[in-house]
């Protein structure tokens, strides 16, 4: 090993091709050993990886890595989420065709991935526009319909006038859609939806089992499906009014609250909105005014609370001669409950804001447990915590649960239009998923429209329902609609005209089952369900907390739609999550307040103090706050430049080591630097160990001695602790291990050479270890290393290095040195050193001597085996 510095310009696209061509990390089906699936979230090909994409991908490639070393079957796949808006607008602007704009991009893409030295099995990969991917998902609607978990009814979507297309609630952010930004607009249209709402208590009951999952997540999904117990409860109308109406119904899960109410408020597309909206130019304006704001659930939130009076009322169900004014408010939802609620606005803030602007009554019925009954009064702020029921007659002195109970008794008892006045009900917040997409770019449903049969799934011979490659975009909405021929179609059943639905999928559809298909990407059939089900579920699932809802939530629906199917026998389809963090990077801005990117400043630093300069102008240049790179403010930082620069396995080890995972990590030059000349230290310590080798050739080999003992003990420690902390997804205390043992290696190194006979076994072995440790983190150094120390095979087969517990055992323990409290230093000793032993090995130190300064101590404090205090 003649040379002094790693290249790893060289060294890497040599083992990349060296792994290509052993087809390393082919996962075999066949395969008898344990299996291990690791995936991350495929990526949307946007035509560029960026830093977080880097981070993602080397967290799961270090568990892949590792588990591949520890002797299982690993399976890592890659695909591509390649339907979508974006390729369709970006077509437009490029009067190009989408499919043209994807597959480059994909290429793109691909050759970015491979630069990193991901162990992918590359074998099995899939894109999600790729009819031999999408018939696949095309059968699987067909055998969901024949199961009853699809239906297409009218509902009121949100439309994005834009992008021309529906948005589910959770693609519909501040009222704007999320990818286009336009305020988007109520429309009633006939949708399909996934019957999700059927699975809610099975998908919330779920979430107890996955304990390999961010409690975050799982308190995220559990307030997303929402459950809630309440009573729905009738009130009677006052009679002589505008309406037929005799009474409203509402739903509510604080009846122990009744004796607080105030108003009633009807949702803007309850049925009796409408009938009184037809003579009420104000309330037709307010409904519109509603539509334009949404349902979002974070919109509604945020909104200022506002209603319109209806001018009719109700009796107050509980005290005699009472009435309650109904309005109608823009916060009352159709879809849950019955469109309609009862306001107390003392113990419900969204009530108390619309009480204070109508000036409508607030009376308190829950009295806060160290509350005065005489004088306990709401100003601002509604109290929803646990009290005692007052103010509430029968209920007085109830807990909230006693209260809801004899309520519901109470109402259970009466009776209003013949029907009982109250009923106990559970309802879900989880609506049916809708995922009709009024755009070309996505997978066809594959459903025909005939006058005769009505609407029928396509015959699954027919599959799949190709889209055609001649479309235009010359007008707005849907291509598909507007195509001249590929929407009409013989129907199958009667051999009569009929046309295909023009609607496609939501592109969650695409990526709610592609963890199943990379099992068998290649079989004619969505799944092979043993091999699925001898896969699944992932064992180590991995990407960002922002598909908490959305793409997490309708896979573990989508899951159990193919178990009841017939696809799968699992009911979820991620055993182990993670989420990580962003990366994050200064941002800059020039005297103009334009962004400026990173590669055109230069900064300086006097002291603490850090300046920053244009390049090319050399004008000052504004350091403003950390955030997450974004293309808007220029603070992204290509993956490229620091492959080129410094190579894949610095810019891996940066993103492994500068922070927990699960948290945001800063890129900064002087991190990335640090860790190539980490990456440096590795390769000159295996030039000087197999420099000592060669020295040594002729030497005997015999026991450790004291220091070749305590060696191998920190390698065997190292060896445990870095699995430990790669199986916790610890990344960076791994790694952190790793660097002490490379301290304790070069300073071995350093000392070998004066007693070789009894140090160079350990140190050769030590060596030999580190470069197991790094290779799942930096696997093109260690592959190089690994080569050089003269070892047969890859490392990347290599075993993980046996563990002898006996050299985890120490029988030294090391004992911090407090002087009056404050840490001076430490000593090792043997454990059970006795106290006077101990106290003369602390008073000989140079450090405490000096600062007794030839006095006595006034008291030594030994707590043995812990740590000594020293008072003087």
């Amino acid at each position: 090993m003649s040379v002094e510095r790693y290249n790893p310009r060289e060294m890497e696209p040599r083992w990349q091709k060296v792994w290509d061509d052993a087809q390393s990390f082919a996962a075999s089906n066949d395969d008898p050993r344990e299996p291990y699936y690791v995936l991350e979230m495929f990526p949307y090909p946007s035509g560029r990886i960026h830093m977080g994409h880097v981070r993602n991908y080397a967290m799961g490639d270090v568990v892949a890595r590792y588990h591949r070393a520890r002797g299982k079957n690993v399976l890592h796949p890659m695909g591509w989420d390649a339907f979508g808006l974006p390729a369709e607008n970006a077509a437009i602007e490029r009067k190009t065709h989408p499919g043209t704009w994807t597959r480059q991009n994909i290429a793109a893409m691909k050759t970015q991935l491979k630069s990193m030295g991901l162990s992918l099995d590359w074998t099995r990969e899939i894109a999600t526009c790729e009819p031999d991917y999408y018939q696949h998902q095309q059968a699987l609607f067909i055998d969901m319909l024949a199961a009853g978990l699809i239906t297409r009814k009218k509902s009121k979507v949100n439309w994005d006038p834009v992008d021309m297309t529906v948005l589910a609630n959770e693609q519909v952010i501040d009222g704007k859609g999320w990818r286009s930004g336009a305020p988007v607009e109520q429309r009633e249209l006939t949708q399909w939806f996934f019957k999700i709402s059927d699975y809610a208590e099975e998908l919330l009951s779920g979430l107890d089992g996955l304990t390999d999952w961010p409690e975050k997540v799982r308190t995220m999904q559990r307030n997303w499906i929402g459950k809630s117990e309440g009573l729905r409860l009738l009130f009677e109308l006052l009679p002589a009014q505008t309406t037929a109406a005799t009474s409203i119904e509402v739903f509510s899960t604080r009846p122990d609250t009744i004796f607080g109410a105030s108003f009633l408020a009807l949702s803007p597309d309850h049925k009796l909105t409408s009938e009184l909206a037809a003579n009420n130019p104000a309330l037709t304006e307010f409904v519109a005014e509603c539509h334009r704001l949404g349902t979002a659930t974070e919109v509604l939130e945020k909104a200022e609370k506002k209603g319109v009076f209806t001018g009719l009322y109700v009796k107050h169900p509980v005290i005699e001669g009472a009435t309650l004014p109904v309005y109608v408010a823009n916060f009352v939802l159709m879809d849950y409950g019955t469109g309609a609620v009862f306001g107390c606005p003392a113990h419900d803030q969204r009530d108390l804001d619309f009480a204070r602007k109508y000036d409508l009554p607030v009376l308190p019925v829950v009295l806060p447990p160290d509350g005065d009954a005489a004088s306990f009064a709401v100003a601002d702020e509604a109290f929803t915590d646990a009290g005692t029921i007052y103010n509430s007659q029968f209920l007085d002195g109830l807990s909230i649960d006693d209260a809801k109970r004899q309520a519901a008794d109470y109402f259970a008892a009466r009776s209003v239009d013949g029907k009982p006045q109250g009923k106990v009900e559970i309802n879900y917040r989880l609506r049916d998923w809708g995922i009709s997409r009024q755009r070309y770019w996505g997978c066809p449903i594959p459903v025909i429209h005939c006058e005769v049969c009505g609407t029928i799934p396509v015959a699954k011979k027919d599959l799949p329902v190709v889209l055609p490659e001649d479309v235009s975009f010359d007008k707005p909405g849907n291509a598909l609609d507007h195509h001249p021929t590929w929407k009409h179609v013989n129907c199958h059943q009667c051999g009569g005209p009929a046309t295909r639905e023009t609607d496609t999928m939501d592109t969650f559809v695409d990526s709610s089952w592609y963890f199943a298909r990379f099992t068998a990407p290649q079989a004619p059939t969505p799944t092979i369900p043993a091999v699925a089900n001898a896969w699944l579920p992932v064992d180590q699932y991995i990407g960002g907390v922002e598909h908490a809802i959305l793409h997490l939530l309708y896979s573990r629906f989508f899951t159990r739609a193919m178990k009841a199917t017939g696809h799968v026998n699992i009911d979820e389809p991620f055993k182990g999550l993670f989420t990580q963090g962003m990366v994050t990077h200064e941002t800059y801005k020039s005297p103009k307040g334009d962004w400026v990117a990173p590669t055109d400043i230069v900064l300086e630093s006097q002291g603490e103090v850090r300046t920053a300069r244009h390049l090319q102008s050399g004008e000052p240049i504004t350091i403003g706050s950390i955030e997450k790179m974004s293309k808007s403010k220029k603070n992204v930082v290509d993956p490229d430049e620091i492959v080129a620069a410094y190579g894949a396995d610095t810019a891996r080890w940066f993103m492994l080591s500068d922070s927990p995972p699960e948290r945001d990590i800063q890129w900064t030059e002087a991190g990335v630097e640090g860790a190539s000349r980490f990456q440096q230290r590795v390769w000159r310590l295996v030039g000087e160990t197999i420099a000592l080798i060669g020295q040594s050739k002729s030497t005997v080999r015999e026991n450790d001695d004291a220091e070749g003992l305590a060696l191998r003990k920190i390698v065997h420690r190292a060896v445990q602790q870095v699995a430990d902390d790669i199986e916790g997804l610890r990344f960076n205390r791994a790694v952190a291990q790793i660097y002490e043992l490379t301290n304790a290696l070069v300073r071995s190194a350093g000392i070998a050479g004066a007693a070789p006979a009894t140090r160079l076994d350990a140190l050769e072995q030590g060596v030999e270890r580190l470069i197991q440790l790094i290779a799942p983190m930096m696997p093109h150094l260690a592959e190089t290393c690994w080569e050089a120390l003269g070892k047969t095979g890859l490392v990347a087969d290599a075993l993980w290095p046996e563990v002898d517990p006996a050299m985890l055992v120490d029988d030294s323990v090391t004992l911090p040195i407090q002087v009056n409290g404050k840490r001076r230093g430490e000593i090792v000793v043997p454990k059970g050193t006795p106290s006077a032993e101990v106290e003369q090995l602390v008073l000989s130190l140079e450090a405490i001597a000096r600062m007794l300064d030839g006095k006595p101590p006034k008291k030594i404090v030994i707590v043995p085996d812990r740590i000594v205090n020293v008072v003087v």
